[in-house]
Protein backbone atom coordinates (compact mmCIF):
# COMPACT_ATOMS: atom_id res chain seq x y z
CA UNK A 1 0.00 0.00 0.00
CA UNK A 2 1.42 3.34 -1.05
CA UNK A 3 1.50 6.27 1.31
CA UNK A 4 -0.60 9.31 0.64
CA UNK A 5 1.34 12.13 -1.08
CA UNK A 6 0.29 14.68 1.55
CA UNK A 7 1.64 12.51 4.36
CA UNK A 8 4.85 11.80 2.45
CA UNK A 9 5.37 15.51 1.81
CA UNK A 10 4.65 16.36 5.44
CA UNK A 11 7.05 13.70 6.70
CA UNK A 12 9.85 14.90 4.42
CA UNK A 13 9.20 18.51 5.42
CA UNK A 14 9.33 17.63 9.12
CA UNK A 15 12.70 15.92 8.62
CA UNK A 16 13.99 18.93 6.66
CA UNK A 17 12.75 21.39 9.29
CA UNK A 18 14.35 19.44 12.13
CA UNK A 19 17.63 19.25 10.24
CA UNK A 20 17.55 23.02 9.61
CA UNK A 21 16.95 23.71 13.30
CA UNK A 22 19.86 21.46 14.25
CA UNK A 23 22.09 22.90 11.52
CA UNK A 24 21.43 26.38 12.89
CA UNK A 25 22.92 25.20 16.19
CA UNK A 26 25.83 22.97 15.16
CA UNK A 27 27.97 21.95 12.19
CA UNK A 28 26.63 19.33 9.81
CA UNK A 29 29.37 16.91 10.93
CA UNK A 30 27.81 16.87 14.41
CA UNK A 31 24.29 16.08 13.19
CA UNK A 32 23.32 12.42 13.15
CA UNK A 33 20.50 10.61 11.43
CA UNK A 34 19.50 9.27 14.84
CA UNK A 35 19.20 12.79 16.29
CA UNK A 36 17.11 13.94 13.32
CA UNK A 37 14.88 10.90 13.60
CA UNK A 38 14.43 11.23 17.37
CA UNK A 39 13.73 14.96 17.21
CA UNK A 40 11.30 14.63 14.31
CA UNK A 41 9.41 11.78 15.97
CA UNK A 42 10.23 9.24 13.27
CA UNK A 43 12.57 6.30 13.27
CA UNK A 44 15.80 6.04 11.31
CA UNK A 45 14.26 3.85 8.62
CA UNK A 46 11.77 6.63 7.86
CA UNK A 47 14.66 9.06 7.39
CA UNK A 48 16.32 6.62 4.97
CA UNK A 49 13.16 6.43 2.89
CA UNK A 50 13.82 10.05 1.92
CA UNK A 51 17.58 10.62 2.22
CA UNK A 52 20.74 8.51 2.17
CA UNK A 53 22.50 10.55 4.90
CA UNK A 54 22.69 14.05 6.37
CA UNK A 55 24.78 15.28 3.43
CA UNK A 56 22.13 14.11 0.99
CA UNK A 57 19.59 16.01 3.08
CA UNK A 58 21.80 19.12 3.06
CA UNK A 59 22.16 18.85 -0.72
CA UNK A 60 18.37 18.48 -1.04
CA UNK A 61 17.85 21.70 0.94
CA UNK A 62 20.46 23.63 -1.05
CA UNK A 63 18.96 22.49 -4.35
CA UNK A 64 15.45 23.23 -3.12
CA UNK A 65 16.42 26.82 -2.36
CA UNK A 66 18.20 27.26 -5.68
CA UNK A 67 15.17 25.82 -7.52
CA UNK A 68 12.87 28.06 -5.50
CA UNK A 69 14.89 31.16 -6.44
CA UNK A 70 15.04 30.12 -10.11
CA UNK A 71 11.27 29.69 -10.13
CA UNK A 72 10.67 33.06 -8.49
CA UNK A 73 13.08 34.81 -10.85
CA UNK A 74 11.46 33.13 -13.86
CA UNK A 75 7.88 33.83 -12.75
CA UNK A 76 8.35 37.38 -11.53
CA UNK A 77 8.70 40.40 -13.71
CA UNK A 78 11.48 42.74 -12.70
CA UNK A 79 12.65 40.60 -9.76
CA UNK A 80 15.61 42.33 -8.25
CA UNK A 81 18.61 39.99 -8.06
CA UNK A 82 20.25 42.33 -5.57
CA UNK A 83 19.91 42.13 -1.78
CA UNK A 84 16.29 43.35 -1.69
CA UNK A 85 15.27 40.63 -4.13
CA UNK A 86 17.15 38.02 -2.16
CA UNK A 87 15.41 39.11 1.06
CA UNK A 88 12.03 38.79 -0.62
CA UNK A 89 12.86 35.47 -2.24
CA UNK A 90 13.88 33.92 1.07
CA UNK A 91 10.84 35.07 3.03
CA UNK A 92 9.12 31.72 2.59
CA UNK A 93 12.34 29.79 3.23
CA UNK A 94 13.45 31.55 6.40
CA UNK A 95 14.27 28.33 8.26
CA UNK A 96 16.52 27.26 5.38
CA UNK A 97 18.15 30.67 5.24
CA UNK A 98 18.90 30.64 8.95
CA UNK A 99 20.54 27.24 8.61
CA UNK A 100 22.48 27.71 5.38
CA UNK A 101 23.64 31.26 6.03
CA UNK A 102 24.02 30.87 9.78
CA UNK A 103 27.13 30.38 11.88
CA UNK A 104 27.50 26.76 10.79
CA UNK A 105 26.25 27.34 7.28
CA UNK A 106 27.81 26.11 4.11
CA UNK A 107 30.41 28.17 2.29
CA UNK A 108 29.81 25.79 -0.62
CA UNK A 109 26.18 26.89 -0.73
CA UNK A 110 27.16 30.56 -0.67
CA UNK A 111 29.48 29.95 -3.63
CA UNK A 112 26.72 28.10 -5.51
CA UNK A 113 24.34 30.97 -4.85
CA UNK A 114 26.87 33.54 -6.05
CA UNK A 115 27.73 31.57 -9.19
CA UNK A 116 24.12 30.88 -10.05
CA UNK A 117 22.67 34.34 -9.57
CA UNK A 118 25.54 36.80 -9.54
CA UNK A 119 28.03 35.43 -12.06
CA UNK A 120 27.02 37.90 -14.75
CA UNK A 121 28.79 40.77 -12.98
CA UNK A 122 25.66 42.51 -11.72
CA UNK A 123 24.76 46.11 -12.40
CA UNK A 124 26.92 47.48 -9.62
CA UNK A 125 29.00 50.53 -10.32
CA UNK A 126 32.01 48.57 -11.51
CA UNK A 127 34.03 49.01 -14.66
CA UNK A 128 33.43 46.47 -17.41
CA UNK A 129 36.36 44.38 -18.70
CA UNK A 130 38.72 45.58 -16.00
CA UNK A 131 41.04 43.34 -13.97
CA UNK A 132 39.54 44.85 -10.79
CA UNK A 133 35.93 44.00 -11.70
CA UNK A 134 35.84 40.46 -10.23
CA UNK A 135 37.24 41.81 -6.95
CA UNK A 136 34.73 44.65 -6.80
CA UNK A 137 31.82 42.34 -7.60
CA UNK A 138 32.98 39.82 -4.96
CA UNK A 139 33.32 42.61 -2.40
CA UNK A 140 29.79 43.85 -3.09
CA UNK A 141 28.22 40.38 -3.03
CA UNK A 142 30.12 39.24 0.07
CA UNK A 143 29.27 42.44 1.91
CA UNK A 144 25.58 42.09 1.07
CA UNK A 145 25.47 38.46 2.22
CA UNK A 146 27.39 39.28 5.41
CA UNK A 147 24.91 42.01 6.25
CA UNK A 148 21.99 39.69 5.55
CA UNK A 149 23.55 37.08 7.86
CA UNK A 150 24.06 39.70 10.58
CA UNK A 151 20.47 40.83 10.16
CA UNK A 152 19.30 37.22 10.59
CA UNK A 153 21.46 36.75 13.73
CA UNK A 154 20.08 39.99 15.16
CA UNK A 155 16.51 38.70 14.71
CA UNK A 156 15.78 41.14 11.88
CA UNK A 157 16.17 44.22 14.03
CA UNK A 158 15.84 46.45 10.94
CA UNK A 159 12.88 46.46 8.56
CA UNK A 160 13.81 44.75 5.26
CA UNK A 161 13.54 48.00 3.30
CA UNK A 162 15.92 49.74 5.70
CA UNK A 163 18.41 46.86 5.44
CA UNK A 164 18.19 46.99 1.64
CA UNK A 165 18.73 50.74 1.69
CA UNK A 166 21.78 50.31 3.93
CA UNK A 167 23.28 47.65 1.65
CA UNK A 168 22.55 49.71 -1.43
CA UNK A 169 24.08 52.83 0.11
CA UNK A 170 27.19 50.96 1.25
CA UNK A 171 27.67 49.36 -2.16
CA UNK A 172 27.17 52.57 -4.09
CA UNK A 173 28.64 55.19 -1.73
CA UNK A 174 30.69 53.45 0.97
CA UNK A 175 30.60 53.66 4.74
CA UNK A 176 31.35 57.38 4.89
CA UNK A 177 27.92 58.10 3.42
CA UNK A 178 26.24 56.25 6.30
CA UNK A 179 28.38 57.60 9.13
Amino acid sequence: MKKQPEITKKTRQTIVDVFCELYSQKPVEKITVQKIANTSGYNRSTFYQYFTDVYDLLSFIENDILDYIREKVTNTEQIDAKPKGILLLFEEKELYLNALLGDYGSIRFMEKLKREFFSDGLDYCVPKDNSMTPYLVEFNISTAFSLIRLWQRRQKDLPPDQLFHLINTLVNSGTSSVI
